[in-house]
């Protein structure tokens, strides 16, 4: 990829009851943001779009076949300091988190809106929250 083009792909699950399915993190050092709640994401493979790298993440991280669409592209500093660019998408699913075959982290939750703010939430993760309501007030 070259240097201007997104780094990395995340994407918000939204039920039809408008709650967030987030992604509780292991809590070992070395990895991105650990011990807190997370959108699923990740970061491409050699020559993956990121419609590619979050379909592989989606599948490799809860076993997941979803459409997507684009919502955001964001900076999101990672803790070396430096703001890779991420393409945000959003998905609607329905189905039961717990049910889901987790091969990443420790669980997928299904939190209502009024609850994230109490969490501790990985970079970039409530902004990504608030761009999606803004986009849903606006459609």
């Amino acid at each position: 990829m070259h240097g201007s083009e997104p780094m990395g792909a995340s994407v918000l699950i939204v039920n039809s009851e408008g709650e967030c399915l987030l992604h509780l993190r292991d809590n070992i050092e070395g990895i991105w943001s650990p011990g807190t709640w997370s959108v699923i994401g990740g970061d491409p493979e050699a020559g993956e779009s990121p419609e590619d790298t979050i379909a592989r993440e989606l599948m490799e991280e809860a076993g997941l076949r979803l459409e997507v669409e684009r919502l955001a592209v964001l900076d999101v500093t990672d803790p070396a300091g430096k703001p890779p660019k991420v393409v945000v998408f959003w998905a609607r699913w329905d189905g039961d988190a717990h049910a889901l075959p987790l091969s990443e982290g420790v669980m997928l939750h299904w939190f209502p809106a009024a609850t994230i703010p109490r969490l501790v939430t990985a970079p970039g993760t409530t902004e990504i929250i608030a761009r999606y309501r803004d986009f849903r007030a606006g459609s």
